[in-house]
């Protein structure tokens, strides 16, 4: 794949917190319709890396572009507006409100109508809009299978069924490139099971470019088409998930000595 067909560019990004070097010259492109996993030990920089693409973090080194434009030190909002989506690894629901309120906060950059003219709501096209907002919002609702919760509390739900309500918000956005940190995280089998399904039919039917940083590795063997490496805030290899199983510094990284551990592990955790 070609650098200037790239829907997301990542050069030189360099970023510390005080003395740590949370990312050390990072470079790499995601493709537009691709499937991008970022995996690492524990502290190599993971979430740090999602945050600068997000605009959580700013780097101090270094650029990143979407869609041709820079957008590195962009705010966040800016960035919905732009269509980047993300997860988070903590979830970060309103436990207090609904499902669908959560959803429809996810949608609030895409309202025309202003206070103003929201007071017109018969007479303007506010109400045709909030109707569209609800339509998209219930066909996430549908996709998700999350309609016997739709008016559920989301404090009151449990964890595997809060991480896709997460995941519904963040679709929500209609987003060309969705950020997801740690999906699976905490899920037993068959919630894990699902929410790879529902990735693999947002970046195959939705059409959504995914970014994920997971530690299930029979999960990242099964779902992406390119996977990066990071240890210690640098990238040491990136390639087709059959080269990083094969990869000598990647298995060195995560396991010490031991060459076979990192294939075993994966086709002990793979996702059906």
């Amino acid at each position: 794949m070609s650098d200037h067909a790239a829907l997301l560019q990542v050069e030189n990004i360099s970023l510390t917190f005080g003395g740590v070097k949370a990312l050390q010259g990072v470079s790499f492109n995601v493709e537009a319709g691709e499937l991008f996993s970022i995996i690492g030990p524990n502290g190599a920089g993971k979430t740090s890396m999602l945050n600068c693409i997000s605009g959580r973090y700013h780097p101090q080194v270094g650029e990143i572009h979407f869609r041709g434009s820079e957008i590195t030190n962009l705010k966040p909002n800016k960035r919905c507006h732009l269509g980047i989506g993300r997860t988070f690894q903590n979830l970060a629901l309103f436990n207090h409100m609904s499902v669908l309120d959560n959803i429809m906060v996810g949608r609030h950059h895409l309202l025309k109508n202003n206070f103003l003219t929201g007071g017109l709501y018969w007479l303007t096209g506010a109400r045709r809009e909030e109707l569209e907002h609800r339509r998209h919002v219930e066909e996430i609702i549908d996709f998700l299978e999350i309609t016997h919760i739709r008016k559920a509390q989301a404090g009151t739900l449990s964890y595997g069924l809060r991480k896709r309500v997460e995941l519904a918000r963040a679709i929500a956005l209609k987003p060309d490139l969705i950020l997801l940190d740690e999906p699976m995280a905490g899920m037993n089998h068959e919630e894990k099971e699902d929410m790879a399904r529902y990735i693999i039919d947002l970046n195959e039917e939705w059409g959504m470019t995914v970014v994920m940083i997971e530690h299930d590795m029979g999960v990242v063997m099964d779902l992406s088409h390119r996977v990066m490496v990071l240890d210690f805030g640098k990238l040491i290899a990136a390639g087709l998930p059959e080269e990083i199983l094969a990869n000598k510094q990647v298995k060195k990284a995560y396991l010490g000595e031991d060459d076979d551990a990192l294939s075993e592990e994966a086709a002990s955790e793979e996702v059906a």
